[in-house]
């Protein structure tokens, strides 16, 4: 199977660093236009920078790949239209949404403000939801799209210390088990990934006492990525557990 992206548009949002980096360097290396978001944040969504998403870009044009930075959150719905908006500006359509975007703020229930709860559900689900939401017009028009949602394990298992994120990962897994009936007249395919990965994001939660973080790499997840949000496949409203 040749899995290739010529003519085709994706966002990857959360695309500075980690699995939302290779998942950008993976789809523009197979030929498509990618926008790279990220907000240039801490872990935690504190801060703001533009040299995450700059560096992957300029790692995609040194490789004769095309691609557009945006600095937008996706916490926002203005932010996530935004976005959608880059890639409308920028390369006139969207194919591909790939909801990577994240963070986490972890701490048991009971010490746990309901600021930090919020804001963490804000970012992973009604972050999902925006951006989603922002592009579904125009592959309803176009009659296509791929849209990925990323769940986790923290959400299908359970994860101490965070109600929060484990939340938010199994709301995007409703999203998408309602998003899938209806999108499916117009060939807009929805899929959940529960990724495991040697990233910033995954090593406070101490994942690594177990795995070592030398054998589960974002290049072997990137590889389903790929497969997910591609022409090649047809299925919808899965959940795909992916490490090396």
């Amino acid at each position: 199977m040749t899995i290739n992206f010529k003519g085709r548009v994706a966002v990857v949002t959360g695309a500075g660093n980690g699995l939302g980096k290779n998942y950008a360097l993976t789809l523009a290396s197979r030929g498509a236009r990618v926008v790279v978001n990220d907000l240039g944040g801490a872990i935690d969504g504190s801060g703001h920078s533009g040299k995450p998403a700059d560096a992957v870009v300029e790692e995609i044009r040194a490789a004769g790949g095309e691609a557009v930075a945006n600095y937008d959150t996706v916490a926002e719905p203005k932010g996530a239209a935004n976005i959608v908006q880059s890639a409308l500006d920028t390369f006139g359509q969207i194919d591909i949404v790939i909801n990577n975007a994240g963070i986490v703020r972890d701490k048991t229930f009971h010490k746990m403000s309901l600021e930090d709860y919020e804001f963490v559900a804000r970012v992973h689900y009604l972050g999902s939801v925006y951006v989603t939401h922002a592009a579904y017009p125009h592959m309803r028009k176009a009659n296509y799209g791929r849209v990925l949602m990323v769940s986790s394990n923290s959400g299908l298992y359970g994860n101490f210390g965070q109600t929060n994120y484990s939340a938010a990962k199994m709301a995007v897994v409703g999203f998408m088990n309602t998003l899938k009936l209806e999108g499916a007249r117009n060939n807009i395919l929805i899929n959940a990934l529960a990724p495991l990965a040697a990233t910033r994001i995954a090593e406070p939660s101490g994942i690594f006492d177990v795995y070592d973080p030398e054998l589960v790499t974002t290049d072997a997840v990137a590889a389903m990525v790929a497969y997910l949000v591609s022409e090649n496949c047809t299925d919808s409203g899965n959940i795909i557990a992916a490490t090396a």
